[in-house]
């Protein structure tokens, strides 16, 4: 459920090991490196309204003019991810979500929610505000809102300049 105005960055599946998905992902797509972000600390994180902290891991490439995004959650506590898969992703892997750039995030996370489709997840990342709305009940996945700002600008232009400076040697790599 991806409403008009949108445009769809990234694609985003969560993994039950990050550096194995990525490994695999590398070799199968063509695509890398995989850029590592561990144990991300957000400000201000919320679950189905609630204050919830969840120990995460994630991994960015760029495939094309689409960003994959791989997400492995180290604990067992309340979250977007463990909202679709509360045991865990059937197989080691799974796809969660399709993340859209917009210009007014809260905005868009408002026309969503009046089409009665409920926020899952809010917080910030540095200077980014971003939610994930609940739309599994139309499409089988969530979706992520992320603002059109120019601190996303700058933390994707990384992730797509990597992929374009890739050599195929190393699948993945420390973010930074």
């Amino acid at each position: 459920m991806i409403l008009p105005g949108a445009r769809v960055v990234q694609m985003a599946w969560v993994v039950d090991d990050l550096e194995q998905a990525a490994e695999r992902l590398s070799k199968a797509m063509q695509v890398g490196p995989f850029l590592m972000i561990r144990h991300i600390q957000l400000d201000e994180p919320h679950h189905r309204g609630k204050p919830q902290r969840t120990d995460f891991s994630l991994c960015l490439a760029q495939a094309g003019e689409v960003q994959i995004e791989l997400v492995e959650q180290h604990d067992v506590s309340p979250s977007v991810y463990r909202d679709i898969y509360p045991d865990g992703p059937p197989g080691g892997m799974a796809f969660h979500h399709v993340a859209v750039v917009v210009p007014d995030v809260f905005a868009e996370t408002a026309r969503y929610n009046a089409l009665g489709f409920p926020t899952a997840s809010s917080g910030r990342f540095g200077m980014i505000d971003f939610t994930y709305v609940d739309t599994t009940a139309a499409g089988g996945f969530m979706v992520e809102v992320l603002p059109d700002r120019p601190e996303m600008h700058r933390f994707f232009g990384a992730v797509r300049s990597a992929a374009e400076e890739w050599d195929g040697a190393t699948p993945w790599r420390e973010f930074g």
